[in-house]
């Protein structure tokens, strides 16, 4: 059975711990937000990078990311992997739009009539990968194909384009699904921002984390993931319906994606066939930069939330500065690598410690 000590729910005690504090999976993720934080507020001091709308910027691109990096995170701590989501993500803003316009259902009837089908096509991944044995990478890849296949031929038989408008939500469900806010504390020159343009994809994003937070670290599915993650075979042989999970995870990774494309959608009254190839690797970076181990068994929501946050900021951080603009790739593929360092080393520095204090 995998060492399910890494887990958040193992970190209780008594009093305030430093090497408890570096053994959790989200320190090096949290260090590594507060020095990028850091750095472009010096930078981008001068171009509004820390105003309401500034920071509406980085903020609002990191939520779209994070919905997906999450399940995508669940799945790397279970020992598999899902890039499928960059053909989800389309698929989710066109079964709506179709469902709206050919034929005539109601937006929440449409919005749900998407999670439906989102969820049998993680189902499917999740199927061929429990049954044929076949690496999740290998399998998510076929399907990536498949869905983007699937998403231009079918938007063109049943729609005839490939460009789908998404007609008015109504006032409710724009506000709940695609909408901008602010949120402005009196008037003219004694007014105050709290924060200004933030799309709802925002919010959703920040009950999303909450609500798997709780799985994770609070629920008993918590465990049997990382017990996946640790040992497969013996989760198994202890009764976790691995199986099952896995499933479950996939069809979660899968609907996180329709989800975004339906926030897209909605927000900009339009939806593309166009597969987001770039969303796949960007939830990656996310989740490695949170502290998850590509191996299986270690992780934290928390972690992944501030990695994502942390490549929110580098990814749209150097448009408030005056770095030459080519640069952007550099500064992702930097922060990548000082992530993973960073992220080692703080375990190994608790490890120490404990091994220390032991002897």
């Amino acid at each position: 059975m995998a060492d399910t000590s890494n887990n958040e729910k193992s970190t209780g005690g008594s009093g305030f711990s430093l090497l408890g504090l570096l053994r959790r999976p989200e320190a090096g993720a949290a260090a590594g937000f507060i020095l990028v934080f850091i750095f472009f507020s010096y930078f981008g001091w001068d171009k509004n990078f820390l105003t309401p709308l500034g920071s509406s910027t980085w903020l609002n691109f990191a939520s779209k990311v994070g919905i997906i990096a999450i399940p995508v995170g669940f799945l790397m701590i279970a020992g598999e992997l899902d890039i499928s989501v960059g053909a989800m993500i389309p698929a989710g803003g066109i079964v709506m739009a179709m469902a709206t316009n050919q034929f005539g259902m109601n937006i929440w009837f449409a919005v749900g009539f998407t999670m439906v089908v989102a969820g049998m096509i993680g189902w499917v991944n999740g199927m061929l990968v429990t049954r044929t044995q076949v690496p999740s990478l290998i399998v998510t890849l076929a399907t990536l194909f498949v869905i983007a296949g699937l998403n231009a031929y079918l938007s063109k038989q049943i729609a005839g384009t490939t460009q789908h408008s998404v007609p008015d939500a109504g006032i409710v469900s724009e506000f709940i699904l695609g909408d901008y806010h602010s949120w402005i504390i009196g008037e003219g020159e004694n007014s105050f921002t709290i924060f200004r343009s933030l799309q709802s994809s925002f919010f959703i994003w920040i009950v999303f984390s909450i609500v798997c937070f709780y799985i994770l670290h609070v629920s008993p599915w918590g465990n049997w993931i990382f017990a996946m993650g640790g040992d497969q075979e013996s989760a198994r042989n202890a009764g976790i319906p691995t199986n099952g999970l896995k499933i479950a995870l996939f069809m979660l990774s899968a609907m996180a994606a329709a989800l975004v494309g339906v926030t897209e959608g909605v927000l900009a009254n339009s939806a593309s066939t166009t597969t987001q190839f770039g969303m796949i690797f960007n939830s990656i970076i996310c989740v490695v930069v949170g502290g998850v181990l590509l191996t299986g068994g270690f992780g934290t929501v928390t972690g992944t939330f501030f990695g994502t946050l942390t490549f929110g900021i580098v990814f749209q951080g150097i448009n408030f500065t005056s770095f030459d603009k080519d640069l952007n790739m550099l500064f992702i593929g930097v922060l990548l690598l000082i992530a993973v360092l960073m992220n080692d080393t703080f375990r190994k520095l608790a490890t120490n410690a404990s091994t220390k204090k032991k002897g």
